[in-house]
C-alpha cells in the first residue's frame, strides 16, 4: 500500500510540472508556424504513449499495485490528453478568422435593374416669342352710314317674273327663284358707289351642291364683281367684263357658307382697288382688282344643278369707308 500512495504521488507531481511545462511552453509558440507545431507535436504524441506504456509494465510487476496504477495512469492520461490539446489549440494561427456562415436561400427574387430601352430625351427649351395685343384690321376707316334698304319699296328694285325664274318683295324681302341651270340677278337702282363697306343677310332656303349666290359690286351694265358663296361651303370671288367670266380668287372652303337652310351676314370692303369678303363679321379673303373703280350694288342667285334654287335677302346698309392704302416703298436700285 506504501508502494500505491508513493506512485500515486510522484503522478501527481509529475503532472503539476507538466501543467507548467505546458503553460511556459505554450507563451513560446507564437513565433511558429502553425503547420509546423501542428506536425511536431502529433509525433511527440506518439513517441510519449509507446515510451509510457512500456515503463509502466517494467515498473509494476504486481498485480494489485497495476490495478491501481491503471487508475491513476487514467487519472494522469485524462490530465496529458487535456495538456496536448492545449497544446494543439495554441498551434492554430494567431490571425485566424471565423469562418462565415453561408446565407440560407430565400424565396424572394434579388430586384433586378430595370433596362431603358429608350431613355428620354433633355427636354427643350421653348423659346418664348413676343406676342401682340391685337390681330390687324382688316376693315379699317369705316365711317357713317350713308345708306339702309329694309327692302319695303319695291321700286328699288329690279323685280321680274319669267319662265326661268323670278325676283319680287314681300315682307320686307327680296326673293330670288331661279330654275335649274339659270342666272338671275337684282340691281338696287340709284345707288353709285366707289369706296365703301355694304352688308345684306342671305337666306338659302333651296340650294344644294354647287348652287350658288351673294353679291354684286362696282356693277356698271354687264360688267360688275361679284363674291360667290356656293351651298357646298366654298366661297369665291369672280369679275365679269361684257359676258365674260374671269376668276379673281379661286374657291376656298368656309365655315360660314350655310347649305339651305340657313343665314349669312355677306360684307364687302372696297377701297380703291382692294377688296375685302366678310361673312358673320369674320374676315374670309382679299382681291385686288383696277378694272372697276365704282359702281351699283346688286344680288344674284344661280342654280348649277337640277332644282330650282331660291334665296331671299334684307337689311342693306351702306358705310363710307376713309382709308388710304398703304404704298410700298420702293427698293432702291444700286
Amino acid at each position: 500500500m506504501a508502494s500505491l500512495h508513493q506512485v500515486q504521488s510522484n503522478l501527481e507531481v509529475a503532472a503539476g510540472s507538466g501543467r507548467i511545462f505546458a503553460r511556459q511552453f505554450y507563451n513560446s509558440l507564437s513565433g511558429i508556424l502553425h503547420e509546423d507545431c501542428h506536425d511536431c507535436f502529433m509525433r511527440l504524441i506518439d513517441q510519449m504513449s509507446l515510451r509510457g506504456a512500456t515503463l509502466w509494465r517494467r515498473s509494476n510487476p504486481r498485480a494489485k499495485v497495476e490495478i491501481a496504477c491503471h487508475r491513476h495512469a487514467r487519472e494522469s492520461s485524462t490530465f496529458g490528453l487535456l495538456a496536448m490539446t492545449l497544446i494543439l489549440v495554441a498551434c492554430l494561427p494567431l490571425s485566424s478568422s471565423p469562418a462565415t456562415e453561408t446565407p440560407v436561400p430565400s424565396d424572394t427574387p434579388v430586384p433586378t435593374e430595370t433596362i431603358v430601352w429608350f431613355p428620354p430625351s433633355a427636354t427643350a427649351t421653348v423659346l418664348a416669342f413676343p406676342t401682340y395685343t391685337g390681330t390687324p384690321e382688316m376693315s379699317p376707316g369705316i365711317g357713317k352710314e350713308t345708306l339702309s334698304d329694309d327692302f319695303s319699296d319695291e321700286l328699288l328694285w329690279d323685280t321680274a317674273t319669267s319662265n326661268q325664274g323670278s325676283a319680287a318683295i314681300s315682307h320686307n324681302r327680296l326673293t330670288l327663284v331661279v330654275e335649274p341651270k339659270y342666272y338671275l340677278a337684282s340691281m338696287r337702282s340709284e345707288l353709285i358707289v366707289s369706296d365703301f363697306y355694304a352688308e345684306i343677310t342671305a337666306r338659302p332656303s333651296l340650294c344644294r351642291g354647287e348652287d350658288n349666290y351673294g353679291m354684286v359690286v362696282r356693277g356698271i351694265g354687264s360688267s360688275f364683281y361679284r363674291f360667290v358663296l356656293a351651298c357646298n361651303g366654298q366661297v369665291r370671288a369672280e369679275r365679269i367684263s361684257g359676258g365674260t367670266k374671269l376668276a379673281i380668287h379661286e374657291p376656298v372652303p368656309s365655315g360660314d357658307a350655310p347649305a339651305a337652310p340657313g343665314e349669312v351676314r355677306i360684307g364687302v370692303w372696297a377701297v380703291a382697288g382692294n377688296m375685302r369678303l366678310f361673312l358673320n363679321g369674320r374676315y374670309q379673303f382679299s382681291v385686288t382688282e383696277n378694272t372697276f373703280p365704282s359702281g351699283g350694288l346688286g344680288v344674284f342667285v344661280r342654280s348649277a344643278g337640277d332644282t330650282l334654287t331660291t334665296v331671299t335677302f334684307s337689311d342693306l346698309k351702306v358705310y363710307d369707308v376713309d382709308y388710304i392704302l398703304p404704298t410700298k416703298t420702293p427698293i432702291p436700285t444700286p
